[in-house]
């Protein structure tokens, strides 16, 4: 039962975290058909600054988070606004060959500026204990995971469906040139989504920090996992990414607890069978 309970923890709160960081490629990939995959290095910048914030500015948890993904949705302004509109709408192979320049730039300015060493983040005394069940102790930093989790979900699908400007990012994916036609400013709106997803990763950076080592090729070690919940999820689809993720999430963990010697093996092999049964994900782009 301890062996069960363990399992179902760290798996729910594995999957919370995969989602976090990958709703942002989720949204990136289904408004802007960009195939980003430096959206990991973005995370990786989140976890940098959030290391350098609370190890050697001394902040506490909290500031750190806000640090990292306000600094990190500033630096993806200009990236957006000079690289990323150059491939809107370009072929697939263009923007892959993009995406991983910058990961690789982003790898070697990070590593440079901030040294290429293992990142620590220092958990706050509310978040470094754990919470005693009587029959089982559960780690009060995966029940943190696990809210914000729940709360990125409740608040991206706010946005969309119940807000002026969840209205006009729809429009904008349905039908962008109809959408500019009626005065919906697209670019703005493409701008302020791309900074929201970048976030979204530098905050899932953060808080998945204990789950995802923030190491020097994080960008790299990730970059499949992120890209392979937004495929199995459907790109654009919330509830889509959030089941994949959990799912995803649940077979890695299982594995991992009861066959460690195969390594991802179980993690890829659903991949393949979910694919295989579900080729266009499991759900579509901005569906409620």
């Amino acid at each position: 039962m301890q062996t069960v309970l363990s399992i179902a923890i760290d798996a729910l709160a594995y999957g919370m975290v995969l989602f976090v960081i990958s709703i942002g490629l989720s949204v990136t990939m289904g408004l802007m058909r960009v195939v980003n995959l430096a959206h990991g290095a973005f995370a990786m910048i989140g976890g940098y600054l959030a290391s350098y914030a609370t190890r050697d500015l001394g902040l506490g948890y909290a500031p750190a988070i806000l640090i990292a993904v306000i600094a990190t949705a500033i630096i993806a302004v200009p990236i957006e606004r000079l690289l990323y509109r150059r491939i809107y709408g370009a072929p697939e192979l263009t923007q892959v060959l993009m995406t991983i320049g910058i990961t690789f730039c982003v790898i070697g300015i990070a590593n440079y500026a901030f040294g290429p060493t293992l990142k620590t983040i220092a958990l706050p005394q509310t978040l470094s204990g754990s919470i005693d069940l009587g029959f089982r102790a559960i780690a009060t930093h995966r029940i943190f995971a696990i809210v914000c989790g729940l709360v990125v979900a409740g608040g991206l699908w706010f946005l969309i469906e119940r807000t002026a400007f969840g209205i006009r990012l729809r429009a904008a994916v349905d039908n962008a040139p109809m959408a500019a036609a009626l005065g919906v400013r697209t670019q703005l709106v493409y701008a302020i989504s791309f900074a929201v997803a970048v976030g979204l990763a530098a905050f899932g950076g953060v808080v998945g920090a204990e789950l995802l080592p923030v190491e020097p090729y994080y960008a790299l070690r990730y970059m499949v996992t992120f890209l392979v919940a937004v495929s199995i999820g459907g790109a654009g689809s919330i509830p889509g990414a959030l089941i994949a993720c959990l799912l995803l999430g649940a077979i890695d963990t299982t594995g991992r607890y009861l066959a460690p010697e195969y390594g991802e093996f179980f993690f890829y092999l659903a991949v393949i069978v979910i694919v295989t049964l579900f080729p266009r994900g499991l759900g579509g782009r901005f569906k409620s």
